[in-house]
């Protein structure tokens, strides 16, 4: 009555138990499997030496836990199932064989899996982005450093991950807003277009125009800061120019000793 796949096998890894929840969990019952070989029948190929490995570990008194392998029903579907491997002992204590309890994890693993997926799109998308992204944990520490950010700074992301992204990175005058705009993000309160200085590795300056948005993990705790920048050093550098054509302009026209 078990609500967990159980079967068991005897010393020579032939199926002497079979319980109703392996029954409905697989469509073989009971009399299709006793006396069967576990292994050589409702295991595939590719699986069969771990699997068998597992069993004879536990006949010789090594018992397993938490052993992940697939299991395939009589209509041909694919279970993943999480085993406990336990030997069996007969009244004078000698093995008789192998007891498995096993959970069916198959829609757990099926999760687990497109979220393995969500994060590994990620990833790539953050690494191959054209504009310098960066990342930090709860405690301000470097956690992401794309390839645009490197090829900006001139540092690597292994130079910078687990290093304090204010105190290393950020330029004195400047530490204390960028520290405010990250803790607010921290708290939930993302900034947008937060202009700011950045200094490369090889002493030269770059503004990036920040956009700082709160990061989460799948229970929705606060585990960290993405940076997602636009470099805008070119166009504040031609901003200025132009402002400064203009005043030139407008002094000239102001001082002029000729009506205009």
């Amino acid at each position: 009555t078990a609500n967990a796949p159980i079967f068991g096998i005897d010393t020579k890894g032939n199926v002497s138990e079979w319980n109703a929840k392996a029954s409905s969990l697989l469509g073989y019952c009971k009399g299709e499997v006793i006396g069967k070989n576990l292994v050589s029948n409702f295991i595939t190929q590719e699986f069969r030496n771990s699997v068998n490995q597992v069993l004879s570990s536990a006949l010789l008194g090594k018992e397993t836990a938490n052993f992940e392998f697939p299991l395939f029903t009589k209509a041909g579907e694919r279970k993943d199932i999480l085993l406990n491997a336990t030997t069996r002992r007969g009244p004078n204590d000698e093995v008789i064989g192998v007891i498995g309890v096993g959970q069916d994890i198959t829609q757990i693993r099926e999760v687990t899996d497109e979220q393995e997926q969500i994060a590994d799109d990620l990833s790539r998308l953050i690494e191959s982005a054209n504009a310098p992204i960066f990342g930090v944990d709860v405690n301000g520490m470097v956690t992401e450093w794309n390839r645009k950010a490197a090829e900006l700074l001139g540092y690597t992301k292994q130079e910078t991950t687990g290093k304090n992204f204010v105190e290393r990175f950020i330029q004195r005058e400047t530490q204390s807003s960028v520290a405010d705009v990250l803790q607010k993000a921290l708290s939930g309160k993302e900034t947008a277009n937060f202009s700011l200085p950045l200094l490369s590795k090889h002493g030269q300056r770059y503004t990036v125009l920040l956009n700082a948005t709160t990061r989460t993990d799948a229970k929705g705790d606060v585990i960290g800061v993405v940076g997602v920048g636009q470099d805008i050093t070119e166009l504040n550098a031609v901003m200025a120019e132009s402002k400064r054509v203009a005043d030139d302009l407008t002094r000239l026209i102001e001082t002029a000793n000729a009506p205009i």
